[in-house]
């Protein structure tokens, strides 16, 4: 049966060869991208574990020497640059990863993006903040993306034990310090945003025509064939396609593998040799895809199996109740829940909105089927074509094959919008300060050891720097714990731009970078007066500076410059309000731009499948659309009637799932964060609309096939 199997697929007639030549193309470009899920999955891994690797924790014991170990934050143009500070106790200390042996004091090494931006830029703005000697370069082991920004320096085992965050690590193993519990929440998200549509793609390849094999196995089956023969011969033909579309989608993922590694999905490159599979992955999907290809034919057979007859009598499916709804409303009743009962603790939260948003999730493909066939009724009442007519009843008869196609779709952009909603917000409620302002123009470095005075020849220095305007001293204020501001100053050092003193106020309290956390500097800002004489303020340690220029690049990196050289043990390097939020606003950038990739690789998906789909459709339904051809209906008709019988659900699906999306996103930052939503901007949506335009435009390039193959000759034969 076998070998029957194999000539009824190869050589069965132009068909019966154009189908497997079609469902093998299918199952390529899905084997192929998702390999490249899976790479892609294992290449975000592997980044945030040599991230982790750059934050070790304390291990000392053991033969090996302890090596002393600082991480510290930089920034550079509004980029952060990591500064690793390391200093051997002994022959058999640890190697950091990427170099070949610790630098000593007075030498560094530095990442190839750094390297370039110190060569790129006049020294008193990036390079003399690190030694003189330049050992070379970090390697890829050591770095999270081709684009890192990161120097390892030396020093003395006195000089780093004291740096901030100083500990001795004794084994620079791979042992990753990011929370397992967050690796595996966004390599879900991923999963979730990429593989559900790949495997949608790939059952709905391998189930092409299912319909008109169903009847040639029928047919079989009243010859005298048996289920198992049946069987075997329908799983000859699948797993043949299916064998060939994996292979050929094994050498597309490896030719293009070094291109799709330059991609920045998470908002960095990957380096090339992240983008691996591991033998798991090889084999799940060398061996899975041909398995499910031959799994879906045998379930395509169940209606054969029962009896051969049952195939001819075409009873239209139970329709789908609303009872379907139950999950998802549930889902959006525990986020409303957790609005006004937020747990306290972590773990406590994330029992409730995890659970909260799968139910949502599982409820919108649960519901897809009633919601397709809601829609197809209200399409139909107020049909006034005959194909809108046609496509509806269509629909509404198996609302559950139509919307089979398009769940990926659905998932995807649902968990998408979530994910733009919260990011969006929290950007526009934290993000950086608007270019121009005089907070974007103030570097603030706040001192980890408290210094009694700053040298007059440091002001001096900052003063003279092209587009410094002013530079505070701020000293540390005793009744802090009392409620008061952190630093005190004498009204006279108080720069105008900061607000001004309280009425007949000598010294006054003021936040230690001169403006309050979420509040702008003003002029019109009046700070309180603090109890202490002008000779009593001056036996207080100083504990921050505050530099305002004039929001230049060249003025503000000259300042850090200066900074960084007077007070080397700082653990956040001088930075401008915007550094902080920048930084964080870029990471999430970062995943808003792995959000949007994850909106085009879905809707590129469901193009496909619905391509599939149609062309399966055409494929079943040849002789009752060359019936109606000879009956008087015009091609014309019947091309409206495929193109609303995908279109349709496919925009109503994206409606549903972007507005269920925005919902949870917003219960979800009313409970944690106390944010209201702010709406996505534009370019979300021009992405999505793109994205179901280019879906379109695939069903519309399919069209041209139904005039082919519904000539008057296909009722003839049939």
């Amino acid at each position: 049966m076998i070998r029957f199997g194999l000539r009824l697929a190869v050589a069965g007639g132009r068909e019966a060869l154009t189908r497997l030549l079609v469902i093998a193309a299918a199952v390529a470009v899905g084997s192929g991208l998702l390999l490249t899920t899976l790479a892609g999955v294992n290449a975000v891994d592997a980044q945030l574990t040599r991230y982790a690797s750059i934050y070790p924790s304390a291990s000392t014991g053991g033969d090996a020497d302890p090596l002393w170990w600082s991480t510290r934050g930089d920034y550079f143009h509004g980029k952060q640059i990591i500064r690793i500070d390391v200093a051997a106790t002994g022959a058999n200390a640890p190697t950091p990863a990427g170099i070949p042996s610790t630098p000593g004091r007075g030498e560094f090494y530095a990442s190839p993006a750094l390297r370039d931006l110190i060569a790129a830029h006049p020294a008193d703005q990036l390079g003399d903040r690190y030694p003189e000697r330049d050992l070379g370069t970090v390697g890829a082991a050591g770095l999270t993306s081709p684009d890192t920004l990161l120097a390892i320096v030396g020093g003395t085992p006195d000089s780093v034990g004291k740096l901030p965050n100083a500990r001795q690590v004794g084994d620079l193993g791979d042992k990753p310090t990011l929370p397992e519990a967050t690796v595996n929440l966004i390599l879900g998200v991923i999963a979730g945003g990429l593989l559900f549509p790949v495997l949608i793609f790939i059952g709905t390849a391998t189930r092409l025509s299912a319909a008109r094999r169903e009847q040639r196995f029928a047919a079989m089956r009243l010859v005298g064939a048996t289920p198992k023969q049946i069987s075997v011969v329908a799983a000859v033909e699948a797993t043949a396609a299916a064998v060939a579309g994996t292979a050929l989608g094994f050498a597309l993922f490896y030719a293009l593998r070094g291109q799709m590694a330059g991609i920045p999905f998470t908002g960095m490159p990957f380096f090339p040799s992240d983008m691996s599979l591991g033998l798991l992955d090889l084999l799940l999907v060398a061996l899975g895809v041909p398995a499910g290809a031959a799994l879906a034919a045998q379930v395509s057979l169940r209606r054969v199996r029962i009896s051969p007859l049952g195939v001819t009598r075409r009873v239209t499916p139970r329709a789908p109740r609303a009872y379907r709804l139950i999950p998802m409303a549930l889902g959006v009743a525990v986020l409303f829940f957790a609005i006004g009962f937020r747990p306290e603790t972590s773990d406590g939260q994330a029992a409730v909105f995890l659970p909260g948003l799968l139910l949502i999730m599982a409820g919108l493909v649960f519901a897809g089927p009633w919601l397709t066939m809601v829609g197809a009724r209200v399409m139909a009442r107020y049909a006034n074509r005959p194909a809108a007519l046609i496509a509806a009843r269509r629909l509404a008869d198996n609302p559950k094959a139509g919307f089979r196609a398009i769940s990926g779709i659905m998932l995807a952009l649902f968990v998408t919008s979530v994910a733009i909603g919260v990011i969006t917000t929290i950007v526009a409620n934290r993000g950086p300060a608007p270019i121009g302002s005089t907070d974007a123009g103030t570097v603030t470095t706040v001192f980890d050891e408290e210094a009694p005075s700053v040298p007059d020849a440091l002001f001096a220095e900052l003063r003279a720097i092209t587009g410094v305007r002013s530079a505070t001293a701020i000293r540390e204020n005793p009744n802090m714990m009392n409620g008061g501001e952190g630093g005190v100053i004498a009204c006279t050092d108080l720069p105008s731009a900061y607000g001004r003193c309280a009425e007949d106020a000598s010294v006054i309290e003021v936040p230690m970078g001169l403006s309050r956390w979420r509040e702008s500097a003003s002029t019109a800002t009046v700070w309180p007066a603090a109890s202490f004489t002008l000779d009593e303020l001056q036996r207080l340690p100083v504990v921050s500076m505050v530099v305002g220029t004039d929001g230049s690049a060249t003025a503000i990196e000259r300042t850090r410059t200066v900074l960084e050289v007077a007070f080397p043990t700082f653990w956040v390097g001088p930075n401008v309000p915007g550094d902080f939020e920048s930084d964080f606003a870029d990471t999430l950038r970062g995943w808003e731009q792995l959000a949007n990739v994850i909106i085009v690789a879905s809707l590129a998906l469901g193009g496909c499948s619905l391509a599939v789909s149609v062309i399966g459709g055409l494929t079943e339904r040849r002789r009752p659309f060359s019936l109606l051809r000879l009956s008087g209906a015009p091609v014309r008709v019947l091309r409206r009637v495929v193109a609303l019988e995908s279109a349709v659900p496919m925009l109503a699906v994206a409606a549903v799932a972007i507005g269920m999306g925005l919902l949870a996103a917003h219960l979800f930052l009313r409970a944690q964060m106390g944010y209201t939503l702010v709406a996505p901007e534009p370019g979300f949506y021009v992405i999505v609309v793109v994205g179901l335009a280019a879906c379109l435009g695939v069903i519309a390039s399919t069209l041209p096939l139904l005039e082919r193959i519904t000539g008057p000759e296909t009722a003839r034969s049939e």
